[in-house]
């Protein structure tokens, strides 16, 4: 948080006149080689001593590094615009997220921006008044709910917290009548790595939850071997006993489900990211599984005391089996039109959530499958939400937006078709709905059609030099979905483009569209970007002095590798808490594990040829002009090593020969940007339009 603070503060004192990036050499990074034969193969890693953030070099290198990235952006004479204008589309109205109904009660949580994090709200169902049921905003914002789970009907609440942007999460009990938070206290509820999850008893006297193993006295929790642990309400921790999970996975996680008046409880446990689930059902105090990895289960929601499971077994876009206590499956639906995204029960039915690439749409059902009515949405350019529902009520609240569209509440009632917006989310400009949204395409290098959507302000033609930002992630099940652009909007007022690609890796066609886009096919989800960015140069949008590439994450390591693979075909590249070095991730320390059922391990010999082959940190080479880039990381992020971005950053200034800045900003009270307070949601969208504009040539007066 101090460094975006001193950056924002920057951008707004500093005098115009840039200074030049070729002026300010970035500080020096010692070169100490080390190496590993894998499968025959030796590897050199001359920045392995930044993976060790104890080591006072290191900190000593990490406040050079952010002092150098503050003192280049300062100079951007566009920061001073933006932060302002950012500043001002920041603040919308009230938004509210994440509903759930429990007992004739809507819990959500509400923000009222510049608030720095939301709070718990609950509401009687449908027209009640409304209470704060927990604000951690004294803390000054660096506390978030991570989550929160109601009992059946409502009487009390479970919600998680963490601090400083580790995730790892401590459960708290709020007695929602009384509205006083109870004594029970319980660390270690997953966060980060392995999701939090709660089941609360039928008669609301304790709970499961997710629980890694309480750490010796003295000694940091490791954020492996998760399980499931019983909780009685007003009994110690240290009591909870384990239930299911002990030997299951070292890297397991786990998504619990309650059927109505939480009479059954199911378990979706997961091997790691982005895999298939094998499906438990608890019968008595004991876990039966009634479906292995086999049935490839994504999704599943109880309609009444009816388990139904999305599974892409033979269906690559999706089915529904209900399953029974046997673990007999029937199918309740069969594959139709788009990829399933969610279900969730509709009176004495239930209602789909479909996507096809950028588009999304809900149908209904009766408790036959039949279909009933096509939910009356906007059929393009918006995506849909959560949809806060119970078994037996025909009435739902569902939650969409778009490109342009704030977030907005719908009640649809399930008799008549008829939705009613409830609530919406006003933003801070009226030009929201001039932006024009257009749909080209690009073609992969193996003939894969990939969708990509174009934002822009009406008169901003597609004269070929228009400075364009492209995002898109790339893996994981995780769609590229319509979502508000917000304080973006900053970029397109200024002719500046925003464009979108749904590349494989995600699933918004369906689980073929992901598994294209893992292990050993990666490269296709860097092929299906490249070809978007060759799009919008093909439809005269922009060209490569103007094009800019976005991620995160996962997308990060689509930066890393796009900038590697073709450096010449982009002017500036923002890569966020990424992963570069794909050999080094699988270590423990380093959380990788999780994430082997989406990239595969390299002990597998041809595994490790496919990753070292696109690993951006082995591929960067020396004497290659890279284009400018800026990487960010949160020294507490618990998904991927802060030393990815060290090590990567490092090697690009070595090896660049271009004089475009290579930077890195570390954040030491952050982590991977859940929960980040909404200072530094602002600050991360000032910092890389900052970047992008200077670096682009957007012309910001």
């Amino acid at each position: 948080m101090r460094h975006v603070r001193s950056l924002l503060a920057m951008a707004c004192t500093l005098a115009a006149a840039p200074v030049l990036a070729a002026t300010v050499p970035p500080p020096a990074s010692p070169r100490h080689d080390v190496t590993d034969v894998i499968h025959g193969t030796t590897v050199h890693d001359p920045y392995r001593w930044l993976e060790n953030a104890g080591n006072p070099k290191v900190q000593a290198w990490i406040a050079k590094q952010n002092a150098h990235t503050e003192s280049v952006i300062g100079a951007m004479p566009a920061g001073k615009v933006l932060t302002k204008r950012v500043r001002e589309l920041a603040v919308t109205s009230t938004t509210r997220s994440s509903p759930l109904l429990a007992g004739g009660t809507l819990f959500y949580m509400r923000e009222t921006p510049p608030q720095p994090q939301p709070v718990l709200v609950a509401q009687g169902w449908p027209h009640g008044k409304t209470r704060v049921l927990v604000d951690l905003n004294k803390d000054g914002g660096s506390v978030a709910i991570t989550g929160y789970w109601p009992s059946p009907h409502g009487r009390y609440l479970a919600y998680g917290t963490a601090k400083g942007g580790s995730e790892l999460t401590t459960l708290h009990v709020l007695d929602v009548k009384t509205g006083k938070t109870l004594s029970d206290t319980l660390p270690w509820a997953g966060g980060g790595t392995t999701p939090q999850a709660v089941a609360w008893d039928a008669n609301a006297h304790g709970f499961t939850y997710v629980r890694f193993a309480p750490p010796p006295k003295g000694h940091e929790v490791k954020q492996f071997n998760a399980t499931l642990v019983h909780h009685v309400l007003g009994h110690a921790a240290s009591s909870d006993r384990v239930t299911f999970g002990k030997g299951y996975s070292h890297v397991a996680e786990y998504r619990l489900l309650s059927s109505p008046g939480a009479r059954h409880q199911a378990v979706l446990a997961n091997i790691g990211d982005g895999g298939p689930a094998d499906v438990f059902v608890k019968h008595g105090a004991h876990y039966r599984r009634v479906l292995g990895h086999d049935a490839n289960v994504r999704e599943a929601a109880w309609i009444g005391q009816k388990l139904v499971v999305v599974a892409f077994k033979d269906a690559p876009r999706g089915q529904l089996l209900s399953v029974d206590a046997d673990g007999r499956t029937q199918v309740l639906l069969g594959q139709r039109d788009g990829a399933i995204q969610s279900v969730a029960p509709l009176g004495q039915g239930f209602v789909v959530t479909y996507s096809s690439g950028p588009d999304w749409w809900a149908e209904q059902f009766d408790a036959q499958g039949k279909a009933v009515r096509h939910v009356p949405l906007p059929a393009h350019g918006i995506s849909i939400g959560g949809i806060a529902s119970e078994h037996g009520s025909d009435e739902a609240l569902i939650t969409y937006g778009g490109w342009t569209l704030p977030s907005r509440w719908a009640e649809y009632d399930a008799r008549n078709g008829k939705l009613h917006t409830v609530f919406e989310v006003k933003p801070a400009s009226d030009t929201y709905d001039k932006i024009e949204v257009s749909r080209i395409s690009g073609t992969s290098r193996d003939g894969t059609r990939i969708p990509v959507t174009v934002l822009s302000m009406p008169g901003v033609d597609a004269n070929g030099k228009r400075p364009t930002i492209l995002y898109s992630y790339g893996g994981f099940d995780i769609p590229i979905r319509p979502g508000f652009i917000g304080a973006r909007l900053a970029w397109l007022e200024h002719g500046g483009v925003l464009a979108f690609a749904n590349i494989r890796g995600g699933n918004e066609d369906g689980e073929a569209w992901h598994r294209q886009g893992m292990g050993e096919h990666k490269q296709n989800v860097f092929d299906d970007f490249f070809a978007a960015a060759q799009a919008l140069e093909n439809e005269h949008w922009t060209d490569p002095a103007h094009l800019g590439i976005l991620g995160g994450s996962n997308g990060g390591l689509l930066m890393g590798a796009e900038l590697t693979q073709h450096p010449r075909a982009f002017r500036a590249v923002v890569a966020e808490v990424g992963i570069y070095d794909m050999l080094r991730h699988e270590t423990a320390f380093a959380n990788g594990q999780y994430n082997v059922s989406e990239y595969g391990s390299i002990a597998d010999p041809a595994q490790f040829k496919a990753t070292y082959a696109y690993s951006p940190y082995y591929n960067v080479k020396k004497g290659t002009a890279y284009p400018a880039v800026l990487m960010t990381t949160g020294a507490n992020d618990p998904r991927v090593a802060p030393w990815q971005s060290r090590k990567f950053t490092a090697a690009l200034q070595w090896a660049s020969s271009s004089k475009q800045p290579i930077l890195l900003l570390t954040r030491m009270n952050a982590g991977h940007g859940v929960g980040a307070p909404f200072s530094q949601r602002v600050g991360n969208t000032v910092l890389s339009l900052t970047f992008f504009a200077h670096e682009l040539g957007l012309d910001v007066k």
